[in-house]
């Protein structure tokens, strides 16, 4: 199930939403964790990558030979 990142405009907290892109698609209304408001917005998050089993954030010449170099 696909993660989702909020931000709250009351209290600035970041958090997470784990729901279907069914959910998603008819509209997702979450609640800070924190304050309990609804004044959220959706944050744009960076894809991970799954090696090993474990997620890695995708980002560009983290290492030897990354990116053609």
């Amino acid at each position: 199930m696909p993660t989702y990142e909020f931000a709250c405009f009351d209290c600035g907290e970041e958090f997470e939403v784990r729901a279907s892109m069914s959910q998603k698609d008819k509209g997702l209304k979450p609640a800070c964790p924190t304050c309990g408001s609804t004044r959220v917005t959706p944050l744009l998050s960076r894809p991970g990558i799954n090696i090993g089993g474990k997620a890695r954030p995708s980002s560009c010449c983290s290492g030897p030979g990354c990116c053609g170099a």
